[in-house]
C-alpha cells in the first residue's frame, strides 16, 4: 500500500490556476492543488459540471454529468492506440458527478478496469448550482432541497458509501483521503500512479459556502471530520486488502465536527446521538476490517 511521505517530499510545481473560479477557503480548489502536484504536467484532466471547474493548467476537457466514465475511457484508449500509455488520464469530478448522475458510466469504467483515475472532490452537495442535496450529503444536513422546518429535519437518509461500492467492483485501488492530511493524500496519489488499471480516490473537500462555516476554518473542519471518525482514511486493494491509515486511541465526539457548520446548527440531542452511534458502529467495523486486513464482499 502507499508509503507515507514527509512535507519535504511534496512536489513544488504548481499546476492549478490562481485564483481560478473558487470561493474563499474552497476545499475542492485546495484538493486540486495537492492532487495535481503529484500527477504532474503529463496529465489530461476531464471534468463534468462541478465547483470549481477550471482549476488546472493541464490539458482539460469538459462534458456532461452522465458520461464521466466514458470520457476518461475514450481518452485512455485513444492514447493507447498511438502509443502514449505514459499519460495520466484523470476524471476530477464532484460528488454529484460521482455518487449520483455520473455513477453509471463510472461503474462501467471500473467494471472494465480501464487504466484511468476517477478522483472525487467531495463537498457533499451540488454546490455549483446552489447547494442541493446529493447522495454524498450526510444524514440531517441542511441543504436548499432538504431545509429545516415543521416537515423536514434536513436530509432524511445517510451518506452513500461510495468508496465501498467502488471496492465491490474489485478494482486495483480505492482510497479515501482528506485535504487536512496532505501527506496521506499525496502518498495515495503517488501510489496510484504506479498501478495499472482503475483507480478511485474520494477526498473530503469542505465547502465554506454550502456548509456555512468561516472560510478560514476549511482545514480545521476537514481535520475534525477525520478525527471524529465521520471521514475515515483507508485503502482497499483489489477489492479485498484493507488498511486504515489513521487510528487514534480515541475518536473525538461528532459534536466537535458539527459545531462550526451552519448546516448542522439545528441538530438536537437525539439526532446528534443517532449520528454518534452510526459513526461509532462504523468505526468499530473498520477496526475489525483493519485487524483482519481484508474485506469479504
Amino acid at each position: 500500500m502507499s508509503e507515507r511521505i514527509t512535507i519535504q517530499q511534496i512536489p513544488l510545481e504548481e499546476l492549478v490556476i490562481t485564483p481560478g473560479s473558487a470561493c474563499q477557503g474552497c476545499g475542492p480548489a485546495l484538493t486540486a492543488r495537492l492532487v495535481f502536484k503529484v500527477l504532474g504536467p503529463n496529465t489530461i484532466r476531464h471534468s463534468v459540471p462541478s465547483c470549481p471547474d477550471n482549476v488546472t493548467r493541464t490539458p482539460s476537457s469538459g462534458g456532461e454529468f452522465e458520461a464521466g466514465g466514458d470520457h476518461v475511457t475514450g481518452t485512455w484508449r485513444g492514447l493507447k492506440a498511438i502509443g502514449r500509455e505514459d499519460v495520466n488520464v484523470v476524471g476530477f469530478y464532484g460528488d454529484g458527478g460521482t455518487y449520483d448522475i455520473g455513477f453509471q458510466s463510472i461503474s462501467g469504467a471500473a467494471e472494465r478496469n480501464e487504466n484511468v483515475w476517477v478522483i472525487c472532490k467531495d463537498n457533499e452537495a451540488y454546490m455549483n448550482t446552489g447547494g442541493q442535496r446529493s447522495g454524498a450529503t450526510p444524514l440531517y444536513a441542511m441543504t436548499t432541497t432538504t431545509p429545516i422546518g415543521p416537515m423536514s429535519r434536513g436530509k432524511p437518509t445517510p451518506k452513500k458509501n461510495v468508496a465501498m461500492i467502488m471496492a465491490a467492483h474489485s478494482v486495483p485501488y480505492v482510497a479515501t483521503a482528506s485535504l487536512a492530511f496532505p501527506t496521506d493524500l499525496i502518498a495515495k496519489v503517488q501510489y496510484g500512479k504506479s498501478i495499472k488499471g482503475f483507480k478511485f480516490l474520494v477526498i473530503s473537500a469542505p465547502c465554506p459556502t454550502g456548509w456555512r462555516f468561516d472560510p478560514s476554518k476549511t482545514i480545521e473542519v476537514a481535520r475534525l471530520g477525520v478525527q471524529t471518525g465521520i471521514w475515515p482514511l483507508y485503502e482497499i486493494i483489489d477489492g479485498q486488502k484493507f488498511m486504515l491509515n489513521y487510528k487514534p486511541k480515541e475518536l473525538k465526539p461528532v459534536s466537535e465536527y458539527f459545531k462550526d457548520q451552519g448546516r448542522f446548527r439545528h441538530l438536537n440531542a437525539t439526532e446528534t446521538a443517532e449520528i454518534q452511534k452510526r459513526t461509532t458502529d462504523n468505526w468499530e467495523k473498520l477496526l475489525k476490517l483493519d485487524e483482519r486486513g481484508e474485506i469479504l464482499f
